[in-house]
């Protein structure tokens, strides 16, 4: 059996895993790398270097950044000004809620996490105007998975340095800029706020549907119920995070590597007090590390064996029937989105980017659009649970059931992937 069938077997099985859920995201990455490897589809060196990828290690650093940036005041301190400027009214209350779940998708690299943090805020605040949660989480929850890390800031300044690390996998010849990513995906983080502030609600159930149900804010509601920080740690947590952002867009301008900036951010983090070092600890996600580095080794494995370049071929050959621009994003759009809403998001892009990425190689195209608009397909997963944890949880705090959802997101879908498709082929076209 030659490589190539042996890696697509791998992949495959790959895959199914990932549907399956019976491991975790991270197990199924490892098990899958030490296939590669032990099948000759990699050797060691490769999968030592993914250990050392210079971008997950900056990942693991901004989280811990970001968690500094969440022991502050500053949420608890911005949404109290929220409810006071707004006097009872709702499109008020929703301005100020979803500009500062945009602002805290861009800080941290998560949609739950920030969900989390605002939910209980947003649910008091619109119950003490005697109106219902189920009128507002639908837009909360919108926001925060269609927004994450769209601008360069924060967790989002990392966001092109990983799609990089794709493309070089994949032996493309191109790289894409920092700005890159939010030049793609502002208009849509734009028009979906504006929608989730002034059309969502009208679309929503005056009462929930089902009993609201009291989710696990874990470590968010942990953060919330914590004491202040002394002043100087406090000023040091807004320091930092500003200042790593900043230092992140500038990076060739101050002549310092990304992973470099974010590992001197981590460690000021606990240096000045912001967090201790077992809050450091705990806010380093191995298993988000692990699986970026199985899917470097898996790309690798794709691109050394030919196996990438067979698939890319392939779909290739039926793209270029297509005989357009706008109808081959959309391909790339709308079989991830499908996709996303069946499995974990992170799984999503994982199985696509290097499939795009072939595909764009064997037409000749220029794959940064594509990538970037697969991440965009993948972070739209607002429809079914099994997306990701922040549809679970806005379901449980609004009190909807999954056809209450459905119905409310048609319209959005719609818009999603209008925007996505046509704004990706003429900012970033193929040829």
């Amino acid at each position: 059996m030659s490589k190539l069938t042996i890696c697509l077997i791998i992949c495959a099985l790959t895959c199914f895993s990932y549907l399956w859920g019976k491991f975790t995201l991270a197990t199924t990455a490892m098990i899958s790398m030490m296939l590669f490897l032990l099948t000759g589809c990699v050797d060691a060196n490769a999968v030592l270097s993914s250990f050392g990828n210079s971008t997950g290690i900056m990942m693991v650093a901004m989280f811990v950044v970001a968690a500094g940036f969440s022991r502050t005041q500053f949420v608890k301190n911005l949404a109290g000004n929220i409810s006071k400027v707004s006097k009872g009214n709702l499109t008020k209350v929703l301005i100020g809620y979803m500009l500062v779940a945009v602002l805290l998708c861009q800080f941290i690299q998560s949609n739950l996490i920030p969900f989390c943090i605002l939910y209980p805020l947003l649910m008091a605040t619109v119950e003490d105007m005697g109106i219902k949660s189920s009128k507002v989480m639908y837009s909360l929850g919108l926001v925060c998975i269609i927004t994450t890390g769209v601008l360069p800031l924060g967790g989002g300044a990392t966001v092109y340095a990983e799609m990089n690390g794709y493309l070089e996998a994949n032996g493309a010849d191109v790289l894409m800029a920092i700005t890159d990513p939010m030049k793609a995906r502002l208009p849509l983080m734009v028009i979906m706020t504006l929608y989730a502030i002034f059309l969502a609600p009208k679309f929503a159930p005056d009462n929930p549907v089902t009993d609201t149900k009291s989710v696990d804010l874990s470590a968010a509601e942990k953060t919330l119920n914590q004491k202040p920080l002394p002043p100087f740690q406090e000023n040091m947590g807004y320091i930092i995070f500003f200042g790593v952002s900043l230092a992140l867009l500038f990076s060739s301008k101050i002549g310092l590597p990304i992973w470099e900036i974010a590992i001197i951010g981590a460690i000021l983090v606990v240096v000045t007090g912001v967090l201790s070092p077992k809050e450091a600890t705990q806010a380093m996600p191995i298993w988000v590390y692990l699986l970026y580095v199985g899917s470097i080794v898996m790309a690798n494995a794709l691109s050394s064996t030919g196996a990438g370049e067979a698939v890319g071929n392939m779909l290739a050959g039926f793209a270029g029937r297509l005989n357009s621009n706008i109808l081959i994003y959309l391909m790339f759009f709308i079989v991830p989105f499908i996709v996303t809403q069946f499995i974990f998001n992170r799984s999503a892009m994982l199985i696509f980017y290097p499939i795009v990425i072939q595909t764009c190689l064997s037409l000749g195209a220029n794959p940064i659009g594509p990538v970037i608009c697969v991440q965009a397909a993948c972070l739209s997963a607002f429809v079914t649970p099994m997306a990701t944890g922040t549809v679970s949880y806005f379901m449980g705090a609004g009190g909807y059931d999954l056809r209450s959802v459905l119905k409310m997101s048609l319209l959005p879908i719609l818009i999603c992937c209008t925007v996505s498709v046509v704004w990706s082929s003429i900012a970033f076209p193929l040829f």
